[in-house]
This record gives structure tokens, sequence and C-alpha cells, in this order.
């Protein structure tokens, strides 16, 4: 009878998890379906304003946001601020969606659209379902989560193809080398796997590649 009772007891809190899990799902679909086509700009929430890539990635948000795209980012430090607040300073949609995390990443100055995720895989859904173009800067396990779960989508067309660039040539050259010294020369990609993404040191070559690889809206 006990045991009965914990497995019920289980059943009940699965089952509201999943009406969490839908309340995040509409919330998002609600307030992002308002926004213009969004590039998602990620990267270390450890890069500070002194570091290079957190200017670059200001200058990069800044020239999407004058293109007429909204930023999107993770909502947090280093990277994602300097996104948001090239955006905002530059006068367009700065969107932020922050996840809940032990150490309580707290959401930048600089967001204009804000929305707040207990579950990664729901601001996932947000992030892909809603941009047009992925940016990925110099970054830790997150920033690579997010790079290849996008390129795995086109390669698998679970998502139509969508601009996905690389900023720091020097950064991600072993990574690239990699991938084509060993994953594509044992087989373990196609050829045209390579070609999935673009490498650049150049705000303004992000924005070129974009506006010539973007999907039709």
């Amino acid at each position: 009878m006990e045991k009965q009772y914990l497995v019920d007891d289980l059943s009940t809190t699965e089952s509201w998890r999943i009406f969490r899990i839908m309340a995040e799902l509409i919330d998002g679909f609600e307030v992002l379906g308002k926004i213009p086509p969004a590039v998602a700009i990620f990267g270390s929430a450890r890069s500070h304003p002194e570091d290079s890539d957190y200017q670059k990635a200001e200058r990069t948000a800044a020239k999407l946001a004058r293109q007429g795209y909204a930023v999107l980012t993770g909502g947090g430090p280093g990277i994602m601020e300097a996104a948001n607040k090239g955006a905002s300073e530059a006068g367009g949609v700065s969107v932020g969606l922050n996840i809940n995390l032990p150490f309580e990443q707290k959401p930048n100055d600089y967001i204009g659209t804000y929305l707040d995720f207990r579950y990664f895989f729901v601001r996932k859904v947000m992030f892909v379902k809603y941009s047009v173009a992925f940016v990925i800067f110099p970054g830790g396990f997150g920033t690579l989560d997010e790079f290849f779960e996008s390129i795995e989508l086109i390669q698998t067309r679970k998502i139509k193809p969508f601009p996905v660039v690389l900023v720091g040539r020097r950064y991600w050259s072993g990574l690239t080398s990699w991938m084509e010294k060993t994953l594509l020369a044992q087989g373990k990609i196609a050829s045209r796997d390579i070609n999935l993404f673009g490498t650049t040191d150049d705000p303004e070559e992000v924005v070129r590649f974009i506006k010539e690889n973007q999907p039709p809206i």
C-alpha cells in the first residue's frame, strides 16, 4: 500500500511538470511570435567589456539591428550582454531568454523583451523556432552545445537550413581542423556537412553571410 502511494505521488508530480513545460512553451510562442526575424548570438558568459570578443559581438549586434533583425541571446552576461547592448543602443529589438541556474544567472541590463526559463530544452526550441540565423562567438560547453545542435538539426533535415556563423577564426581553428581531419577523413560526416556553417572575424561579413544565406521567411 505504501509503495502504491509513492508511485501515485510521483505520477502526480510528473504530470504537473508537463503543465509547467506547456506554460513555458505557450509564453515563448506568444511573446516571440511578435518580434521581427531574429538572429541568435551565442558566446561565453565570462567575456568582459574590455575583451575583443565582447566588443566585436556588440558591433555585430548593432549592425544586425540596423538591418532590421531582432537580436536574441541567452540574456546573461558576457557575449550575451554585449549583443543585447549593441542591439539596444542601435535602436533595435533586444531579446533575452534567461535560464534559471543553480548559481543564478542574472539577466543583463540591455534586454527589451525578456523571458525566463526553467527548462533548457524549451529555451532551445525558442532559439531554433524564432531565429533566422545563429552567430557563435568563442565560448564554452553551452556555446558548443548550441553550435552542434544547430548543425545537427540542419544535417538531419529536422529544420530548414539557416546560416550558422562561427566568429573568431583563430579560436575555432582547432575544432574546424579536427572536423575536417578526423570526422570527415574517417567518414563520420559527409563532405557537404563541412559547409553547414561559415567562419569569419568580421562583423560586416557576418551580416553579409546571413543576408545571402537567409531562408525565405
